[in-house]
């Protein structure tokens, strides 16, 4: 925490503080709102992504820039879809094809807006892009990493397809792509897989293994089964408990609501939890990982969202008892960021 304090929660400002310069000269009225929406609205997504960073402050002039710029595209993508003038499955693929270009640098470069109406960004889109790029090519064992990553990203551009479609499309749409990704993680319902496609943390753990020059394929693909998809998959399902509301609100689709009722989800949630704590265990210094799943926990659990959705404070009551002091100690230092920083 005290490395949070001192170098995460500054530089991600200045990061952020940068793009939103950028964003507020998007030309396109649309697409300006809803860039300097997602970095409003959304600065902890980087803020919780760069604790990877701290793992390697030697390297985190690279990797906190790298981790910023790419999870501002996933979260201005995420509401341009979110709240889009358009329901095109090709024109959501083309936007998050910038997503894969970013952490492929041999690729070539995209028109990412030219299935839609609104186009003027004033490449901003590009700008983000090269950034991801230009920090990659800092890392020496980017090689070795790069197939993993490259995986998980095509998973979470299918997911941002398929949930963003007309709504009566949607449901058909996922369970015909779990049919045919189900061999990833056959303990999981299609629910469940859909969620942990959905999270950017595995892309940011081999980020920080690219950060070492020692780093080779086997050890990239033992990362990724570590993360994929248990911690993955607690990390998105966790956004959606507390988002459930906020969802029904806005018509979005919500993996948690597709539970019989609460108690299977806390059931399932638990095991989620369960089994990613497990699953880190095979990497080296595996207690830091063990951390990042109790601060999960703490984070989302510590949202004011959840105090005002009865259920979910339930369901938030329940899944911190007996929690580990280290958690105890992440929720208390989130509610203190929230308030203070």
């Amino acid at each position: 925490m005290s490395r949070v304090y001192k170098y995460l929660l500054p530089d991600v400002r200045s990061e952020l503080s940068e793009w939103r310069q950028r964003a507020e000269a998007i030309p396109d009225p649309e697409l300006r709102r809803q860039a300097l929406a997602s970095i409003a609205t959304k600065e902890f997504h980087c803020q919780g992504g760069s604790v990877y960073a701290l793992a390697h402050l030697e390297q985190r002039h690279v990797l906190i820039p790298l981790i910023v710029a790419f999870q501002t595209i996933s979260d201005y993508l995420d509401n341009l879809c979110d709240r889009s003038t358009s329901m095109d499955a090709d024109d959501f693929r083309l936007l998050h094809q910038s997503m894969l270009d970013a952490v492929d640098p041999d690729a070539p470069l995209h028109n990412y807006y030219e299935l839609r109406d609104e186009k003027e960004d004033g490449g901003y889109l590009h700008r983000l892009v090269a950034t991801c790029r230009n920090c990659i090519a800092k890392l020496p064992g980017y090689e070795a990493a790069k197939p993993q990553i490259l995986m998980l990203v095509k998973l979470y551009t299918d997911l941002q397809v398929y949930k963003h479609i007309r709504p009566e499309l949607r449901e058909p749409a996922l369970l015909k792509w779990h049919s045919e990704h189900q061999n990833l993680a056959p303990e999981l319902k299609w629910n469940e897989f859909a969620a942990a496609t959905g999270s950017t943390l595995g892309v940011f753990m081999l980020f920080l293994a690219a950060s070492h020059k020692d780093l080779d394929q086997t050890s990239a693909e033992v990362i990724r089964h570590a993360y994929f998809p248990h911690v993955c998959g607690l990390h998105i399902m966790l956004d959606y408990l507390i988002d459930q509301d906020e969802d029904r609100i806005g018509g979005d689709l919500n993996f948690c609501n597709y539970y019989d009722n609460t108690e299977m989800m806390l059931d399932r949630i638990s095991l989620i939890v369960q089994s990613a704590r497990q699953d880190v265990t095979v990497l080296p210094a595996s207690s830091f990982h063990r951390m990042i799943i109790e601060g999960l926990l703490a984070l989302y659990l510590s949202d004011p969202k959840v105090s005002q959705q009865q259920e979910i404070r339930s369901v938030s009551r329940k899944l911190m008892k007996k929690s580990p002091l280290t958690r105890l100690f992440f929720f208390v230092n989130s509610r203190w960021i929230r308030k203070h920083i």
